[in-house]
């Protein structure tokens, strides 16, 4: 630990993505080994289910550190980048008319950029304000000069989820490089880094627990294997991965393991009603094919984020009562 304070901030991250990318190495190395070894078809489905998330890992880390060289700036372009890659996955599936798109056009090309605008130039009363204020009550007015009452509220309604989750969660990841700590200065890339871990660690920990502790499903017809245990030991796995890298933040480590907690707990269920949207929406996967990330669609991967990050950012602030 000594040691690691005596580096410079820049140093840190560029050792935490060090490690990380060496890990993702000897896993994908392991991996490449296993498969050598076996070649019965029943590993053969394993294989390249393993082969797509060791993809989608290696495509986010590289996104993550690619935004870290670029600065705040490139870090907010990346996610503006992402929302917009989300949202169209959003819109894709969900059912929309022709008068929509006067909607679509202001959701895409104004109130996803003003949004990210606004993060960039670090307004945040704004930006706390804009999408679930302005934008909401813009959309719905926008849709009716069209002058198509069909199914207007449900038309609307999906519109502004999609938007919401889509633009207005994930922009509070790169939001995070705003909050400034009293003799922390700079620890934005840490935060953001904190949460990504975090989340990740506690949505597979609960879709690991909940299939094996086979407990009674909570909502069956949404998802057969998330549970309340599987939950709480994913939101717990969050936490205990969040205290392990207090050091990466400024929190002390029973602050690190309660904001950990608090973010993987909100991710989970995110995830959760995530599920819920694709079915109502009767799709496996958010993207319509196979993309980069692997088989399944961006939201597939980046919708546990979307929720946690606006829970986590507040949580955060309120606690430590930080002004910008």
């Amino acid at each position: 630990m000594s040691f690691l304070r005596q580096l410079s901030q820049d140093q840190q991250v560029g050792l935490l993505f060090v490690a990380l990318f060496s890990v993702l190495a000897l896993a994908t190395a392991a991996a490449a080994l296993v498969s050598l070894r076996r070649a019965d078809i029943a590993w053969a489905a394993r294989r390249e289910q393993l082969k797509r998330e060791l993809r989608a890992v290696w495509v986010g880390s590289a996104v993550f550190w690619l935004a870290w060289v670029s600065g705040p700036l490139g870090a907010t372009l990346c996610f503006a980048v992402l929302s917009f890659l989300a949202l169209r996955e959003f819109i894709t599936l969900t059912h929309t008319r022709r008068s929509d798109h006067r909607s679509l056009l202001l959701a895409f090309f104004a109130v996803l950029p003003l949004q990210y605008l606004i993060v960039g130039n670090r307004q945040f009363d704004l930006f706390t304000v804009f999408i679930p204020v302005y934008v909401f009550l813009a959309l719905p007015v926008v849709s009716a000069l069209a002058g198509d009452p069909g199914r207007f509220f449900e038309r609307t309604a999906k519109i502004q989820w999609g938007v919401m989750v889509c633009v207005y969660g994930l922009s509070h990841a790169p939001a995070l490089l705003l909050l400034e700590f009293r003799g922390h200065d700079g620890r934005g890339a840490f935060l953001v880094f904190f949460l990504v871990v975090v989340t990740a660690a506690a949505h597979i920990v609960q879709e690991a627990m909940s299939r094996w502790l086979r407990r009674r499903p909570v909502a069956r017809h949404i998802d057969r294997s998330f549970s309340y245990r599987g939950w709480l030991s994913g939101a717990l796995a969050g936490g205990l991965v969040g205290a392990l890298l207090y050091w990466t933040t400024p929190f002390k480590p029973g602050q690190a393991l309660v904001m950990a907690f608090i973010a993987g707990a909100a991710g989970t269920l995110g995830a959760l009603v995530m599920k819920a949207l694709k079915k109502d929406a009767g799709v496996r996967y958010w993207g319509n094919m196979p993309s980069v990330t692997g088989a399944v669609g961006l939201l597939d991967r980046v919708a546990p984020l979307c929720f946690a990050a606006p829970v986590f950012f507040h949580s955060v602030r309120w606690y430590f009562q930080l002004r910008l």
